[in-house]
């Protein structure tokens, strides 16, 4: 019989301490007094919680921190409180009400700046003009629009009057915006005439109007007039967002909210074709993205926060929006793509307006080491102190580019695990005084308490492979699957009962650091040997030709599963039969030869979602040659999928 731990391949010993004058400036600059912080918290976790929320406004406190009858939770019982007035009003009375709040840019190269004060007054206006429509508190609002700091305005406006907001990502198709308006029972739908994507616009109005043939709950449609692209515009039901906001009767007091009051509704893709709606609520997600936002990035007072991701994803609710707004920063909007109308587009924003923290995505990371180090090095980066990342595990050879070349050396790089279902960061190094290690995501933060278990729930030893599980719930957890308890609960918490099932493999070190290892679904058996597919990846990616791998598992009558490895190289080098055999060996070097890729395929471009992840499961397909199945609705670009099967052929 096969042990059933997953095997822990990947081995990084380097450490990298924060250099000494981010120490002395760090909000959290003391180990000892750190690390009693998380024995504390995990002692009296409800004390902790409580103390970070003191620190925000409630209109009336909690009887009862928590009440926990699995797998359900309730954070805060019986206080009240307004997410939108914790993000601005709240600042009003003090030296930041004429501070920034968002700094935009635009693909075009257009600039816009709101200040706290300005983009109070906005949400004020347009939160009274939702009311004029008819929306009332528990309504839900979908949100299907671009990177526009008017996304941030209508979110807000929502959390203000108790509304529920679904921001449903401006990149997909009609359909999928029909499926996910119609599973929330949307009221309203707020849109653009169209956005910009690499020049062109993306015809956002158009697919409302299409989605909307078969969306007998919306009543309303606002739309911002954007790129002037020609729109339909439909009596009566579509209205325009600027003369809404002339004529509306600003929302000047905000609704007083239970602390369990739904906040939104942010879909994820699922395999069985129909997407889960996770359900986060007003209290618990505003304290944790507020303690975390904080914490993790060590926020100052003078910080530009730019963080790369589209508000249509979990990221941009809680590390572009609510997260900096929160702790009273400023945070950087950009509209388009990094790769516009050069590839040097991200290193020019940064330059131009002094960023000083820069959160993105590996995948991207990767993209930038394939573009080269000339476009970054052509433009002044010394504005940056910490650097971030997230999305899934990143690879040593990434993280030490970013490190050296983004960040010259000088700044900590902060690599987050958490998921559109934690609502906010759950581990990451506290930058100051976690030294780094590359491809590690290092500790839990304080009050959040993780174990690596085996299969039948036992805890594993160091460097042992395993499932990742919470142990205790956490204030940002979300609370149900709209609409599907039972998806709820058979999905995250059956199989571990009290216990969170995040779904990823990871291990710990003999350090205490955590490892991730990918999805659950991304360990593969080959000759009895369980590997996580992120670590053959990382070796992959190691090798210089490389610049992205996935890597993924098909039947082997002989081994039980093959290794099948789709490989994207870096510009200058030819996809060759030499080049093939070279980087298999490279793996057996790496690893051992038992995890030596069976088949290497290159590939101009992977499967990815529209934020960055690789699509392994159309990867498995494509590789076990079957049909696609289940959810594509996320797929960014569908031609990417057609020219590997075409590959085949």
């Amino acid at each position: 019989m096969t042990d059933p731990a997953i095997r822990s391949v990947l081995k990084e010993d380097r450490l990298f301490p924060a250099p000494a004058d981010f120490v002395t400036r760090a909000r959290i600059h003391s180990r000892d007094a750190y690390d009693a912080r998380r024995a504390q918290a995990l002692a009296s976790p409800e004390a902790h919680w409580a103390e970070i929320a003191c620190e925000l406004h409630w209109y009336r406190m909690w009887d009862r921190v928590l009440d926990w009858k699995p797998p359900h939770a309730r954070w805060f019982g019986g206080a009240t409180t307004n997410l939108a007035f914790n993000c601005l009003d709240r600042h009003l009375h003090t030296a930041r009400r004429h501070k920034a709040a968002l700094v935009w840019e635009g693909e075009p190269g257009d600039v816009r700046t709101m200040t706290y004060a300005q983009l109070h007054r906005e949400v004020c206006l347009f939160a009274g003009a939702l009311e004029g429509l008819g929306v009332r508190k528990g309504d839900r609002v979908a949100i299907y629009m671009g990177m526009v700091p008017e996304a941030a305005v209508a979110m807000l406006a929502c959390a203000r009057i108790g509304a529920v907001h679904s921001v449903v990502f401006g990149g997909f198709a009609a359909e999928a915006l029909r499926d996910r308006i119609n599973d929330a029972g949307a009221k309203v739908v707020i849109t653009q005439d169209a956005s910009w994507r690499r020049g062109k616009e993306v015809p956002l109005k158009v697919n409302v109007d299409r989605a909307l043939e078969e969306t007998p709950s919306v009543e309303h449609v606002v739309v911002l007039r954007r790129t002037g692209a020609a729109i339909t515009r439909v009596a009566g039901r579509d209205h325009d967002f600027h003369e809404l906001l002339a004529s509306a009767k600003p929302r000047t007091e905000p609704e007083q909210l239970d602390a369990e009051h739904p906040l939104f509704i942010l879909y994820t893709s699922g395999t069985t074709g129909k997407p889960k709606g996770v359900v986060h609520t007003t209290g618990g997600y505003m304290v944790g993205v507020f303690a975390s936002t904080r914490d993790v990035f060590d926020l100052r007072e003078e910080d530009l926060h730019f963080c790369t991701a589209d508000i249509g994803w979990v990221t941009g609710h809680s590390y572009v929006v609510y997260g900096p707004l929160l702790n009273g920063a400023t945070s950087l909007m950009y509209e388009g793509a990094p790769d516009h109308p050069d590839q040097a587009r991200l290193w020019s924003i940064i330059e131009r307006h002094g960023a000083s923290i820069l959160y993105t995505a590996p995948t991207a990371i990767r993209a930038f080491m394939k573009w080269g180090d000339h476009l970054p090095a052509r433009h002044d980066l010394s504005s940056l102190r910490l650097l971030g990342t997230v999305g899934e595990p990143i690879n040593p050879e990434a993280w030490t580019w970013y490190h050296r070349t983004i960040g010259g050396g000088r700044c900590p790089v902060v690599d987050t695990w958490w998921q559109t279902e934690t609502g906010a960061i759950m581990i990451a190094p506290m930058p100051a005084v976690v030294p780094q290690k590359p491809g590690s995501a290092t500790l839990p933060l304080p009050g959040i308490d993780v174990s690596v278990v085996r299969h039948d729930g036992t805890e594993c030893g160091p460097n042992e492979g395993g499932l990742l599980l919470v142990n205790r719930p956490w204030p940002s957890m979300l609370r149900t699957v709209w609409g599907d308890d039972a998806r709820y609960v058979e999905q995250y918490w059956a199989r571990f009962p009290g216990r969170y099932l995040t779904g990823d493999g990871a291990r710990r070190d003999e350090d205490g650091y955590l490892w991730l290892m990918g999805r659950i679904d991304d360990v593969v058996n080959v000759a009895g040997h369980r590997l996580g597919t992120a670590e053959v990846e990382s070796a992959l990616v190691s090798h210089p030709a490389v610049a992205e791998a996935a890597v993924v598992a098909r039947p082997d009558e002989l081994k039980g599963e093959a290794l099948v490895a789709f490989v994207t190289l870096k510009t200058g080098h030819d996809a060759t039969d030499v080049l093939k055999t070279t980087l298999a060996d490279h793996v057996a070097q790496e690893i051992g030869k038992f995890a030596k890729p069976d088949v290497i395929r290159f590939a101009a471009a992977l499967p990815k979602t529209r934020s960055g992840k690789i699509m392994r499961r159309l990867l498995r397909e494509v590789a076990q040659g079957k049909q696609t199945t289940g959810d594509t609705t996320t797929l960014e670009d569908l031609n990417v999928l057609a020219t590997l099967r075409s590959d085949d052929e």
